[in-house]
């Protein structure tokens, strides 16, 4: 059965950033193939649901956000920008919330000092976004290797394009390097990223000067400038909170 194409758009848009890290089995299910379709198709019905649910990473912070804003649906679009993107709903969860989910999900697989560290980044000033959750849990985790190529790409990043070479984007951005031992945004350079497979992607509609945001080498979609001030925003927040306990 199909759904009303207005209330999928939250899950297309999550589909949209988690299908790259589920084509690498990072998370998710087998299912990247299933999801490409979706996205590129832009369509949806009933089962894709479960094949999202799957995301056990992501879900838990979707539903905390969707909790705290009043937002039965965690796939609700809204709700999925805060957690990729980043927007107002992330300043609707309280320090409590946060460092409660934290201690539910983590308080047992953490030990000592590391679960110390992790649980303090809610009063720290942390926000259930993607960027906290990449540079200062899942490296604590131990199941990706901690290295700064790998932060690099397992954070949402943004680009600006300066030129489309078929199925790739030239573009601008901004790599997080170490800067006197600490995280930062590094110096802009060009970069190429995937945008299509075979022939087919997520943004077909793209000219130079766009900004588009990008996960694990690949195009997620074109940003407005609201968008692209919000990731950065939070992903130099979470930076500093990273680097407190660096």
């Amino acid at each position: 059965m199909t759904a009303p194409l207005a209330q999928m758009q939250g899950t297309l848009r999550f589909v949209r950033y988690a299908f790259m890290p589920n084509r690498l089995r990072y998370c998710g299910g087998d299912d990247d193939r299933t999801l490409f379709d979706y996205a590129v198709e832009a369509s949806a019905d009933r089962g894709l649901t479960p094949l999202v649910q799957r995301f056990t990473g992501a879900l838990p912070y979707l539903q905390l956000i969707a909790r705290a804003n009043g937002i039965p649906d965690p796939f609700h679009e809204r709700v999925v920008e805060a957690y990729w993107i980043g927007n107002e709903l992330l300043d609707g969860v309280e320090v409590r919330q946060l460092y409660d989910a934290l201690l539910e999900r983590f308080g047992k697989q953490l030990q000592g000092r590391t679960r110390e560290i992790v649980l303090g980044k809610a009063p720290a000033g942390a926000r259930p976004h993607h960027s906290f959750h990449v540079l200062d849990v899942h490296r604590r985790l131990g199941e990706l290797e901690s290295t700064l190529e790998t932060l690099d790409r397992c954070r949402v990043s943004w680009g600006r394009v300066t030129a489309i070479e078929g199925s790739e984007l030239v573009v601008d951005r901004q790599p997080i390097v170490l800067d006197e031992g600490k995280l930062a945004l590094g110096e802009a350079r060009l970069e190429r990223v995937v945008r299509q497979l075979d022939g087919k992607g997520f943004v077909e509609a793209v000219a130079p000067g766009d900004w588009v945001s990008l996960h694990w080498g690949w195009v997620c979609e074109v940003l407005e400038a609201r968008q692209r001030r919000n990731i950065e925003r939070y992903t130099r927040r979470h930076l500093a909170v990273a680097n407190e306990t660096l």
